[in-house]
């Protein structure tokens, strides 16, 4: 978990910045900066645009009596892509740009979708679920109790 962070919070923006670094060295600081501007713009307009497609059918599922299931797994990797998009960087972008796409959206959703299964099967087999931290079980003791009305009659109703 600390490894990922770590790639995600130190080793992404330094690979970002070297990259706008060389973008900047071979077309110019000028055209670095604009094309940083134009994917963020674009970027965000194609976000917003999705979403509210998501939205709606969002509500065609509710409207009809559905869970909506896919729709918002949709919407969760929309809102990712919009925060790639405005973040600086060619590799975010390119990850943004492509979360827009409903194909890899897709191929994204059947991976998550096996792994939670996976996860699913694991903990149900033999383990607690929710799994708690430690690993340890996380089963409440039941303990026989008796309740005891304390509260006295009141004579005057």
């Amino acid at each position: 978990m600390l490894l990922r962070l770590l790639l995600l919070f130190v080793v992404v923006p330094l690979v970002e910045l070297a990259l706008l670094f060389k973008i900047g060295s071979v077309v110019g600081w000028e055209w670095t900066f604009l094309l940083v501007l134009l994917t963020g713009a674009i970027g965000s307009w194609l976000a917003r645009r999705e979403g509210l497609r998501c939205w709606g059918r969002v509500q065609q599922k509710l409207q009809a009596g559905e869970l909506p299931g896919d729709p918002l797994i949709d919407a969760v990797m929309i809102l990712v892509a919009g925060v790639l998009l405005v973040t600086p960087g060619v590799l975010t972008d390119l990850l943004g740009f492509s979360l827009l796409l409903p194909a890899f959206r897709q191929v994204i959703k059947r991976r998550l979708q096996a792994r939670f299964q996976t996860q699913v099967k694991m903990y149900t087999a033999g383990g607690a679920w929710p799994p708690s931290p430690g690993g340890g079980d996380t089963h409440d003791k039941i303990i026989d109790a008796q309740v005891i009305d304390t509260v006295p009659e009141d004579p005057d109703p």
